[in-house]
């Protein structure tokens, strides 16, 4: 079975063209393959391209290393981009790749080694995201996590996001209040969260806990949410870095919260994937 393997940033994926694997992969053996001692290792699985759908040439599946299946990737979505660049299926001109978040308009620069995503709209509406209790915008709430009392705003990009506001934040804190707040009972279809550090009108610092991957060096959907509540709250302007211990991504910010997304792609190689890996 053929394998590409790319990253964003820190953010490492492997393609998978069904050309190459037609069959869906079953949760164990995307964990299998994710894992990073008895698998090739990656934050993720990208299973494309699939069949045009909803006017979009290209569509992909977003396999999470937990064996699971995310809505979104803005970084899976460059490198998915970048991999069809290298392909020849696509060159310098805008094209669109349908999501289960919803269908996105990529344009690659630089040989391939930049990318723009229009990741859509963010939206705070609870019902969307989903986050439990009244029709509301979800700005500024607290909750109870780890004996700590926390400030989060909600938002979707395609996928769920929970803000953290923080004046700093350390690798330990990601890794022991970030699989809390993923569960907690307030999102009913888990969360991605983000620890979030505004640095000036135009910088903003996160950490990551990413749904169905854990900790991540990077996050292009993380990055969009994040900037984006922090335009809302009034802390940013419309134009943002966002800085990953990756690496930064570009975020701009239109009318009614839509994000631009522009960050790196590094192709790291390909290779086989053998069937006795898959193997109890």
């Amino acid at each position: 079975m053929k394998f590409y393997k790319y990253h964003a940033i820190g953010n490492d994926y492997l393609v998978i063209d069904p050309a190459d694997h037609p069959a869906a992969f079953t949760p164990d053996e995307i964990v299998r393959i994710c894992h990073r001692n008895f698998g090739i290792g990656s934050d993720g699985i990208l299973w494309g391209p699939l069949p045009a759908r909803d006017g979009a040439p290209f569509a992909l599946r977003i396999l999470n290393p937990d064996g699971g299946e995310a809505q979104k990737s803005g970084n899976g979505l460059r490198i998915f981009c970048r991999y069809l660049f290298d392909r020849g299926l696509v060159a310098h001109e805008p094209f669109k790749v349908h999501t289960m978040g919803g269908v996105v308009e990529a344009t690659v620069h630089a040989r391939g080694r930049s990318v723009t995503v229009q990741m859509g709209s963010v939206s705070f509406d609870a019902a969307k995201i989903p986050v439990t209790g009244a029709s509301r915008e979800v700005i500024r709430e607290q909750m109870n996590v780890g004996g700590e009392t926390l400030t989060f705003t909600s938002a979707t990009v395609g996928n769920p996001h929970c803000v953290i506001e923080r004046p700093g934040t350390t690798t330990a804190d990601v890794h022991r209040l970030g699989p809390l707040i993923e569960r907690h009972v307030n999102f009913p279809e888990r969360t991605n969260v983000q620890f979030l550090t505004v640095r000036d009108r135009n910088n903003i610092a996160i950490e990551i806990w990413e749904r169905g991957a854990g900790y991540t060096l990077a996050s292009g959907s993380s990055s969009s949410a994040s900037a984006a509540v922090a335009h809302r709250l009034g802390l940013v302007d419309r134009s943002v870095t966002v800085h990953m211990p990756g690496g930064t991504i570009a975020i701009e910010i239109g009318d009614n919260y839509a994000i631009t997304m522009t960050g790196p792609v590094t192709r790291v190689g390909e290779g086989e994937l053998d069937n006795e890996m898959l193997e109890n």
